[in-house]
C-alpha cells in the first residue's frame, strides 16, 4: 500500500573502534552515527542528504544490516529484524561504484541468474533466461541477447549501474537503498539512472532510500529530504520545503554550495572550518564550530527537535528561540 512504511531505523547509533595507534595505547572509538531514525515508506523516494563522512553511508549499511547497530533498532514492516536471509531479500543495497559490486570474471547473466537461484525462483533453465531478460527489459538494457553475455569491463558505467539495480530487483524486494548511485557516472547518463529508480519505485511501489551530497538534485527526485552533519539528522521536510525554506544554517550552507537556477536563494551564510572530527566531536550541536549565528547554548546543550510545520523539522536552538528567520 503506497505511504505505509515499510523499512524504518528507530534511534540508530554506530560506533567503531579505531585500528590501534601506539602500544598500549586505547583504542578511540568513532561516534559515526548518533541516535537517527528514518523510516522509508511504499512508493516513495527519500533522500538523505549531507557532505562526505557524515554518516550517510553507515545509515544505509545499517538500514540494510550490513553493520550491526550499537544501539537502536531496524524494523521491517514494524517488527524487529529476525529471519536475515528474508530481510536479505526483502531490502537490497545498491553500492556507489558498479564496477567494484560486480565480479569482473562473470557475465550479466551469471550475476542475474544467481540471486534468483539463491531465493528459489527459478523453475528450470528456460525459466531462468526468461526471467533474466526481464530483468534487463526492466532496467532498459534492450536488446536483452546483447548484454546477456558480456563482462562488466564491457559495459560503460551507467550500464554497469543498471546491471546492480537489475540483480538488486531480481529477488523481488520492498525496498531499495541506493548509496550515491550516480555519483561515479557521468553527468550525462545521471539523469537516466534516477529516472530509472523513480520508476522503480512509482510503479513496483517500492521503499526507496536515495544517499547523496547534492541537495540541489534531490530536490527534483525525492517527495521528502533528511539531511545529517557530523553522525546526526539536523532538518527534515517535504523536499520542496526543504530546499526553498531551509532552516538550519547548515542546510543553508548546503543549497549555497550546490548551484541551482530554480531555487530561491537563501540568505547567505559563510562557512567556517571544516566538519569535525567524530572520534572527538564537539558538545551540543555538532555544527555550533561552523555556525554564524551560533548562541552560547549550541556549545553546551544538544538542540531539542522543533516542528515547523507538517512535516517539517529541525534541531537548531535558534529556531526553537524564534530567532532564526526564514
Amino acid at each position: 500500500m503506497s505511504g505505509q512504511v515499510i523499512l524504518e531505523g528507530r534511534n540508530l547509533t554506530k560506533h567503531f573502534t579505531v585500528a590501534r595507534g601506539r602500544l598500549g595505547a586505547r583504542r578511540p572509538v568513532l561516534k559515526a552515527v548518533d541516535d537517527v531514525s528514518i523510516a522509508l515508506r511504499a512508493g516513495t523516494v527519500s533522500a538523505l542528504v549531507g557532505e562526505s563522512g557524515c554518516g550517510k553511508s553507515t545509515v544505509a549499511r545499517l538500514l540494510a544490516q550490513v553493520y550491526p547497530p550499537t544501539s537502536g533498532q531496524v524494523l521491517l514492516r514494524g517488527e524487529r529484524v529476525r529471519g536475515f536471509r528474508e530481510f536479505r531479500r526483502q531490502v537490497q543495497l545498491i553500492f556507489q561504484d558498479p564496477f567494484a559490486s560486480l565480479n569482473p570474471f562473470h557475465r550479466v547473466r551469471y550475476h542475474l541468474a544467481r540471486p534468483l537461484r539463491i531465493h528459489g525462483h527459478v523453475r528450470s533453465e528456460a525459466h531462468e533466461r526468461e526471467l533474466v531478460a526481464e530483468l534487463l527489459e526492466r532496467v532498459s538494457l534492450t536488446p536483452v541477447d546483447q548484454f546477456m553475455d558480456k563482462l562488466p569491463h564491457e559495459l560503460s558505467g551507467g550500464q554497469r549501474q543498471r546491471v546492480a539495480i537489475a540483480r538488486a530487483l531480481a529477488v523481488r524486494p520492498v525496498a531499495l537503498i541506493a548509496d550515491e548511485p550516480v555519483s561515479m557516472l557521468d553527468v550525462s547518463i545521471r539523469l537516466g539512472v534516477l529516472r530509472l529508480l523513480e520508476k522503480l519505485a512509482d510503479e513496483s511501489g517500492l521503499a526507496l532510500l536515495y544517499i547523496t551530497h547534492d541537495i540541489a538534485g534531490a530536490r527534483y527526485f525525492a517527495q521528502d529530504i533528511t539531511v545529517m552533519y557530523a553522525g546526526r539528522m539536523i532538518e527534515s521536510g517535504a523536499a520542496e520545503t526543504v530546499t526553498q525554506e531551509p532552516r538550519h544554517p547548515y542546510t543553508r550552507l548546503l543549497l549555497e554550495s550546490a548551484p541551482d537556477p530554480d531555487r530561491v536563494a537563501p540568505a547567505e551564510v559563510k562557512r567556517h572550518g571544516e566538519p569535525p572530527s567524530l572520534i572527538a566531536p564537539p558538545s551540543g550541536c555538532r555544527f555550533h564550530p561552523r555556525c554564524p549565528v551560533a548562541l552560547p547554548v549550541c556549545s553546551t546543550e544538544v538542540p531539542d527537535r522543533t516542528v515547523i510545520a507538517e512535516d517539517h523539522w529541525t534541531n537548531c536552538w535558534h529556531v526553537s528561540q524564534s530567532t532564526l528567520t526564514p
